[in-house]
């Protein structure tokens, strides 16, 4: 009886072997034919040129967006996706239309300025000149006692400019790497902090000259940004005319001073909404002109320039939208649970968007581009539907995936039925630097399965996992409703120093080999997460109204 019981033991047991096996095997297969299909198949720099150089920028709001968008549909439609369609949301305002800009110094000794409006500043009436001048540095009785009517107005201090000894480019390296795996907060994130204090600062008595330079109508507001140099211009939307103050806020601010009181830096409505009136056009000059413009004033030079700026607005529709397609799940039991990748579609106006964040959504539609190609080839649709999302109004404020999610999965501790039916979000917008791994947004029980699934891809660099968070972008929005939500760490390159919202974020500036390594993984993640038996484990539900805007 005993030895009947044996053989009977190891027939169960190889006849669970062979299906466990066969499972081994197929994985392997797959991860091998994405690997072939990314690496040395890829179509991903072909989409963000059509992305970057055909539809770029894409301002939110814009015709170009709106083309990038029908774009997108018609190619999902092309590779047999199923389900492309627009999703609209809002009301998100007014779009913008950058359609021409001149500006130069006028006079004996004439010459161009190299600067970029900033986004919703109006047009000028046609080609106009008037005096600069220069008001940094007065406190803020001064700057009330100052007439400013008609004339350009240069709002910041000269930024020293020093040569690029260290390079802008940046790969991680095994330190760098192994302080993210320790949760170890580094100089640099250190500094970014500190930098921020500073900004908030600088912002609140930004805030407060506005308030007065508004009240005397300039013809234009001049800045020369935070960073940048060798004509890297960092420029986004412009700034509004404050709110009114209030009694106590004015009484305060009547002292005088450089601080001005509690009601320094309050904001006006944002630049695209339908109701604001009175914005002043604005423009960010490279910090090398805008420098020499402070010295020739400090030496009390005249200085006139003559500037003309051709904008369009567009009222007739303050909806938005994302762009939605799908690959549908297979599985009787699960195939209407769905596992979510997007990027953010829309990008600032002076570059064409390409490494914020045109890469990012090529490399998503080229990640499910590879498993479309897979599943075509071995006939095996996903378990779980696989659905790719690219968002607008990311600029704004995380708008369009915030709206998504709203919509379909519910608020902060008010989660809809359709909560339970996603097992995860995978985002990425850090620029084109390569994939070394997943940051767990806490999300600790993750961590052995995300380890697996980085494992075949160690020899491309990507083994790298930390517990710890990251924000400013789309995942935040499935994350704070408790869903998985996850964005990749990234070699930086040089997105923050020389790309991140400037002119000089255009094709160019994407690295190949980087995106292709970035679409395969992320295609492997989406797969493997589509064909588990479980979802992906999650964090406790937040408290309602814990959710915040970056």
């Amino acid at each position: 009886m005993l030895q009947k019981q044996v053989v009977f033991s190891a027939i169960l047991a190889a006849s669970l072997t062979v299906p466990v096996l066969a499972q081994g095997e197929e994985a392997e297969a797959n991860t091998a034919f994405l690997r072939e299909q990314g690496l040395e198949h890829s179509k991903v720099m072909d989409h963000l040129s059509w992305i970057c150089d055909v539809y770029g920028p894409r301002l939110t709001g814009s015709d170009n967006l709106r083309r990038a968008q029908d774009w997108a549909i018609k190619t999902f439609n092309e590779w047999g996706l199923s389900n492309a369609h627009l999703e609209e949301w809002g009301p998100f305002g007014r779009g913008w239309q950058l359609e021409g800009f001149n500006m130069e110094v006028v006079g004996q000794n004439a010459w161009p300025v190299h600067a970029w409006p900033k986004a919703w500043s109006p047009s000028t009436a046609g080609a106009v000149e008037a005096e600069v001048v220069y008001v940094a540095e007065m406190n803020a009785d001064d700057l009330r006692a100052l007439d400013l009517n008609g004339k350009i107005v240069m709002i910041q201090t000269p930024r020293e400019v020093s040569e690029p000894f260290v390079p802008p480019a940046k790969r991680h390296d095994s330190d760098s790497l192994l302080a993210l795996a320790d949760g170890v907060r580094t100089n640099r994130q250190r500094g970014q902090q500190a930098q921020q204090g500073r900004f908030r600062q600088g912002f609140a008595r930004q805030g407060q000259m506005l308030s007065i330079i508004y009240e005397k109508k300039p013809l234009a507001i001049l800045d020369r940004g935070s960073k940048g140099d060798y004509g890297t211009i960092f420029v986004s939307a412009a700034s509004t005319p404050p709110p009114p103050q209030t009694e106590q806020e004015a009484s305060e601010a009547g002292a005088g001073g450089r601080r001005g009181g509690r009601g320094r830096g309050r904001r006006g409505p944002r630049a695209w909404s339908p109701d604001v009136k009175g914005v002043v056009p604005q423009f960010t000059l490279a910090v090398e002109h805008y420098n020499r413009l402070e010295r020739m004033l400090a030496k009390r030079v005249p200085v006139r320039m003559s500037l003309e700026l051709k904008a369009r607005f567009s009222d007739d529709d303050p909806m938005e939208r994302n762009v939605i397609a799908e690959i549908p799940g297979t599985d009787p039991e699960i195939g209407d649970e769905v596992v979510m990748l997007g990027a953010h579609f829309d990008s600032w106006h002076s570059g064409t968007g390409a490494t914020d964040n045109g890469a990012g959504s090529a490399t998503m539609m080229e990640a499910i581009r590879l498993i479309n190609e897979m599943v075509k080839k071995t006939g095996k649709g996903p378990r779980r539907t696989i659905r790719i999302a690219l968002w607008s109004g990311e600029e704004q404020g995380l708008l369009g995936s915030r709206a998504y999610v709203n919509q379909h999965f519910g608020a902060s501790g008010e989660p809809t039925a359709s909560h339970e039916k996603i097992s995860a979000y995978y985002n990425l917008d850090n620029g084109t630097g390569r994939i070394r791994g997943v940051y767990l947004q806490g999300n600790d029980a993750c961590a052995p399965i995300f380890r697996e699934w980085l494992q075949p891809f160690h020899d491309l660099d990507a083994s790298t996992i930390t517990y710890g968070n990251t924000g400013g972008t789309d995942h935040q929005a499935f994350d704070g409703v408790g869903i998985p939500g996850f964005q990749f760490i990234q070699d930086a390159v040089a997105y923050s120093t020389q790309t991140h919202h400037s002119n000089m974020d255009n094709w160019d500036h994407a690295v190949a080999s980087d995106l292709q390594q970035a679409s395969t993984i992320i295609a492997a993640f989406v797969w493997n997460t589509a064909q588990r038996n479980e979802k992906l484990p999650r964090k406790p539900l937040p408290d309602p109204g814990s959710q915040r805007r970056r």
